[in-house]
């Protein structure tokens, strides 16, 4: 059995790996009229993050990152009171809120994992709530074709070569040959890739890089 997908834990190992993130967040923040007036040295490390490890991670998964308003399911109990406790600790009203979470979401009630998240400014994030059940680990694979037009490619081409090996080519030629095989490959690949170029224009899909703040359905 894999494990689940802890997306928080996913955007902390991605901005661990910069450094000095949360002393550069400090002096660009410390500079700014930010959009909300958090007091910086009460608010929990572990939950500042850029908006480019969001945007990593929405890639990586394929999902949203939009503001709360779009956001069709249920926001707990639990970030409520979050909420009202960082409003109290830090004598400010946090507005502007964004949701994190798959496309689903913001149109059906859902458990997939959202993370509620407040803007600080100048890009940055801070999370505020996380709640629902964990990501699957398949997801990432799942949606992997999808993250830009290299994968889907690789992807055809993989999916083709299997198709192709799966057919029984003798029905096509008693000695088949590697030739065999290439025409056989082709065409299978031709199709497949038809039918994915027809599934994209046909439903407006679009590669996960350019869907992850996008806020119209068909994309």
């Amino acid at each position: 059995m894999m494990d689940s997908i802890d997306l928080q834990s996913k955007l902390l190992s991605i901005r661990n790996k910069e450094k000095n993130v949360l002393d550069q967040a400090y002096k660009i923040l410390s500079k700014e009229q930010p959009t909300n007036k958090f007091d910086f040295d009460k608010l929990e490390s572990n939950n500042i993050f850029h908006v480019s490890h969001i945007r990593n991670i929405c890639i990586d998964y394929r999902l949203r990152f939009l503001d709360l308003n779009r956001f069709k399911g249920t926001i707990p109990d639990e970030a409520h009171e979050k909420i009202n406790s960082l409003e109290k600790l830090h004598q400010t009203q946090i507005k502007d809120f964004k949701i994190m979470a798959p496309s689903k979401l913001f149109k059906l009630d859902s458990t997939d994992d959202p993370l509620l998240f407040a803007p600080l400014g100048n890009n940055y994030y801070f999370l505020i709530h996380k709640w629902g059940n964990d990501m699957s680990p398949m997801r990432r694979a799942i949606v992997w074709p999808f993250k830009n037009i290299v994968n889907m490619c690789i992807s055809l081409i993989l999916i083709s070569l299997v198709l192709t090996w799966l057919m029984p080519l003798h029905l096509f030629n008693p000695n088949p040959t590697m030739s065999d095989f290439l025409l056989i490959f082709l065409f299978v690949f031709k199709s497949i890739a038809a039918v994915a170029i027809f599934y994209g224009f046909a439903l407006g899909k679009n590669f996960n890089r350019a869907i992850w703040d996008s806020r119209y359905f068909n994309s």
